[in-house]
């Protein structure tokens, strides 16, 4: 029963932020502001994440195609292929899940504890289009812009790290990853993202929404958005790969 009872406070959440989503005026500046704490302020961890999955990604791949049978070009199509398909996405989200679901799950907490939210409400705000629509409209709008910032920085690590090993030419790569590449895949790795970043803000507005306990209570809401996050961008990512591919 607490489990219906927590997927029914989410969906009400849900339900009334989709009704709140008209209110422009209401969330605009918030919006601008979350855009850049979501998007911009996520761009250097993203690049380093980037960066070292298409590392790892090349140099593991080489090392289990050493074969005289195996074109080296090979390595570049399996690497530009992971990242579109997979790494860009899940490992960036899960990235995320941590920074941007922890601030916003600590950030409504603290409100909502200190009794901000209350006295929003009490001068006629409507909480959940001030608090929460920007935060859940920012995921779905920048998280698709950082998988591009992954997906370029992952492809660019595994590149370098290539050369530098000296077991893949860059012009063997490029080669590898022009041959297989689709444009379906960079469409299903945004389709992946947007609901990634609908997860990862939702969950972490309705945990921090609804804190209770003073410092404590916080502190476990936010254990509990990051967590609960990562459980179900790996489950959404499942669902997504077996209705989509």
């Amino acid at each position: 029963m607490h489990y219906l009872n927590e997927l029914g406070k989410y969906s009400s959440l849900l339900y009334q932020a989709l009704r709140s989503s008209t209110e422009f005026g209401t969330y605009r500046k918030n919006l601008f502001q979350e855009l850049v704490k979501v998007g911009y302020d996520s761009v250097p961890i993203i690049m380093l994440t980037g960066v070292f999955t298409g590392s790892v990604m090349t140099l593991q791949s080489a090392y289990q195609l050493q074969s005289a049978f195996i074109p080296i070009s090979t390595i570049g199509a399996i690497v530009s292929e992971s990242i579109l398909i997979e790494l860009a996405a899940v490992i960036s989200s899960l990235v995320l899940a941590g920074k941007v679901g922890a601030r916003v799950a600590t950030e409504l907490g603290t409100m909502r504890v200190s009794e901000q939210i209350d006295a929003l409400e009490s001068m006629g705000f409507n909480s959940i289009s001030f608090l929460v629509v920007p935060r859940v409209l920012a995921g779905i709008l920048m998280f698709p812009v950082l998988y591009i910032v992954a997906s370029i920085f992952g492809l660019g690590g595994g590149i370098a790290a290539g050369l530098f090993s000296g077991q893949v030419p860059p012009a063997d790569f490029l080669q590898g990853a022009r041959m297989y590449f689709y444009p379906w895949n960079v469409i299903f790795g945004f389709v992946k993202m947007i609901v990634f970043g609908f997860i990862i803000t939702s969950v972490s507005c309705y945990k921090g929404y609804f804190a209770r306990g003073g410092a404590e209570g916080v502190g476990k809401s936010t254990t509990d958005a990051t967590v609960l996050s990562c459980i179900l961008v790996l489950l959404a990512d499942f669902v997504l790969a077996a209705l989509l591919l």
